[in-house]
């Protein structure tokens, strides 16, 4: 596991670490400097306040990139015994070291708090993050300063440590979580594809916005955070570029919806993140994706180019399992992004458990059709004649459980009053039916085909929706 940039690595901590900690009073401190940047993401996601913790490494005096231990706020001093013992370190080496970082400590207080007090931890639960572990030591220290300083809980988060980070750092964190924990650890760079030195500035500056964002005080956690949050942007690198897209996470998600739009569309498209907006009320996390880059999408032709669009959405089925690991996933599919949805999930090892098609073109995913598995509903609009067929014909061809909706009335983008309402109730009940559970439907059973009209309605769909509902535009 690789990431972009300290930003990247902070929203995909976040992201693992939000439906852990919602329900707690969550402090987050960034370690500077470059645990910072990460720090700030993960404060972010879980509207927690963001502070600092300062930490000191204490270098060899002739090799300084090795540890022989850490300092900290409060006068909290962890060293390392052994390292002291096989260099021969004395005393007094120990001492000059300390001297010159408990300055730097210092300064460091003064420079990013600017005389304000520290962040109460109190009872509350310390989320310490770091951009990365190499020894320990300093994440150790860190540790035990946050439990000097009242926290109940001290949870350690970083992208990439190495796998026996528990053993070093012992009892000091009461839970750690770590993205990637390869055997040996030479550099935490390599691990980033972007990893420059983040400056005083830049932490001053992080601080500053989250203090701005909380209204310059400390916002209580606890379970009446509102939810789900939204990332403001999730980039997924893939071959050939980076795809954009937005993740919402409910608390305790019973499965997460992948959303592949269609031509002339993007991430964006009203219509989806409606859908989206009802999905998340049921529990269900959803991510917005643009399948293409932005120079892909200057061509017309990739639009259209099928094979790539269902390559792209398995990318990003693989990276959601890397970030959100065990959650169920479903496809929801519009115009050509349904066809990319179907082909995707035609794959033998593609985990999709449900589907979805709205107003899509499953012909376009041709005989790869009766190879998909997962569960399928295609909706459809009375009016919209032509696919209308083409989901019929789709219809018959699939070999798994199916059904194909018909919305009276509607035209191919159900802008029709109260069309796009019944497309959401009619997906939401169809996700939350099959990722609720492992598909474990017997292969050599009857596959069960459907097709269904609505009876005419104008009211906002087949079943009432929550008063978290909000009206969809365009």
């Amino acid at each position: 596991m690789s990431f972009i940039d300290r930003a990247d690595a902070g929203r995909r901590l976040a992201g693992f670490l939000a439906p852990r900690l919602r329900a707690e009073d969550v402090v987050v401190l960034g370690v500077p400097r470059g645990g910072v940047p990460v720090a700030a993401e993960i404060a972010a996601r879980l509207h927690a306040p963001l502070d600092v913790l300062v930490v000191r490494k204490l270098g060899v005096p002739f090799q300084p990139e090795l540890a022989l231990g850490a300092i900290g706020e409060g006068g909290v001093r962890v060293i390392n015994d052994a390292v002291v013992r096989s260099l021969g370190l004395s005393a007094g080496d120990v001492a000059d070291v300390e001297a010159l970082e408990r300055e730097e400590l210092e300064r460091r207080l003064r420079r990013y708090r600017g005389g304000t007090p520290a962040v109460s931890l109190d009872g509350r639960c310390a989320l310490i993050v770091d951009d990365g572990i190499a020894t320990g030591a300093t994440a150790r220290a860190a540790c035990l300063i946050a439990r000097a300083r009242g926290a109940a809980r001290v949870v350690l988060a970083v992208p990439v440590a190495p796998r026996d980070l528990g053993r070093r750092i012992g009892d000091a964190a009461d839970e750690i979580i770590c993205l990637a924990a390869p055997r040996r650890l030479f550099a935490i760079g390599r691990f980033y594809d972007e990893f420059a030195a983040t400056t005083d500035e830049q932490v001053c500056d992080r601080l500053r916005r989250a203090g701005a964002a909380e209204g310059g005080a400390a916002v209580p956690g606890g379970p009446d955070r509102a939810v789900p949050v939204a990332d403001p942007e999730i980039v997924i690198p893939v071959r050939g570029g980076r795809l954009a897209g937005q993740l919402v996470t409910p608390a305790d998600p019973g499965g997460i919806v992948i959303f592949a739009h269609g031509s002339g569309s993007s991430r964006h498209s009203p219509r989806n993140r409606y859908v989206a907006e009802v999905l998340n009320a049921e529990g269900l996390a959803t991510l917005l994706l643009d399948l293409l880059t932005e120079d892909e999408e200057r061509s017309r032709a990739n639009v259209f180019d099928v094979e790539l669009l269902a390559g792209r959405l398995r990318a990003a089925t693989d990276w959601v399992a890397d970030w959100l690991h065990a959650l169920p996933v479903g496809y929801f599919g519009a115009s050509t992004g349904a066809a990319a949805a179907l082909c995707a999930a035609a794959e033998p090892d593609c985990p999709v458990r449900a589907v979805v098609s709205r107003g899509g073109r499953p012909d376009l995913a041709g005989d790869r059709l009766t190879r998909v598995t997962a569960p399928t509903l295609l909706i459809v609009g009375g009016r919209d004649e032509a696919v209308v067929d083409l989901n019929r014909q789709a219809l018959a061809m699939l070999r798994c459980e199916s059904r194909m909706q018909i919305v009276p009335g509607a035209t191919h983008l159900f802008e029709e009053h109260g069309a796009l309402e019944q497309v959401a109730d009619l997906a939401a009940d169809w996700f939350t039916a099959h990722l609720g559970g492992a598909s474990d439907a017997d292969p050599d059973a009857e596959p069960a085909h459907r097709l269904d009209a609505l009876p005419g309605r104008s009211g906002p769909g087949p079943r009432e929706a929550p008063s978290s509902r909000r009206t969809a535009h365009g």
